[in-house]
């Protein structure tokens, strides 16, 4: 019988949810690497993406309650920026709630306490996120990368390797 053999970068779509993983890479590992960034969003829309399965994540999203979404969108939105803005980073993971509670508003979230994730380490990461009133659109985003995270707190604060 023959074998079906999926090629490598099709296998994690198919086994993960677009709305459950959300990952970027890494951030700079020094303390004089701290940035403050603020952006706004006009023209990127995540709708108006090449068609690269985006409108099926799209879909997914509008069954994530809200508070869930904006979150999400964010985190996203926090690799995707961390990413392009420092070429040594490539983030592969955001924790909204690391350090801190995040404070949902209607349309936003602000986390202070935020950790991401790149090349195997956590950075400290507070971002401020406005959305679109679904949540489906990041209009603005800010946000102050940190120092790297000792090892040794990863556990304390639902940070994993």
């Amino acid at each position: 019988m023959p074998t079906l053999l999926l090629p490598t970068l099709l296998l994690p779509t198919l086994l993960l949810p677009a709305f459950v993983t959300l990952s970027l890479a890494a951030l700079p590992a020094t303390a004089e690497a701290a940035h403050k960034h603020a952006h706004t969003k006009k023209s990127h829309s995540h709708t108006a993406q090449p068609d690269n399965g985006q409108p099926n994540r799209d879909a997914a999203m509008l069954h994530v309650d809200l508070p869930t979404r904006i979150e999400q969108r964010c985190n996203a939105r926090a690799m995707g920026t961390v990413g392009r803005e420092h070429a040594d980073m490539q983030p592969e993971e955001t924790v909204a709630y690391a350090f801190a509670d995040p404070q949902l508003g209607e349309a936003s979230i602000s986390a202070p306490g935020a950790a991401i994730r790149s090349h195997g380490h956590w950075y400290h990461l507070s971002y401020t996120c406005h959305t679109s009133a679904d949540g489906m659109d990041v209009d603005t985003f800010s946000y102050t990368l940190g120092a790297e995270v000792p090892r040794d707190d990863w556990s304390a604060h639902s940070l994993v390797p």
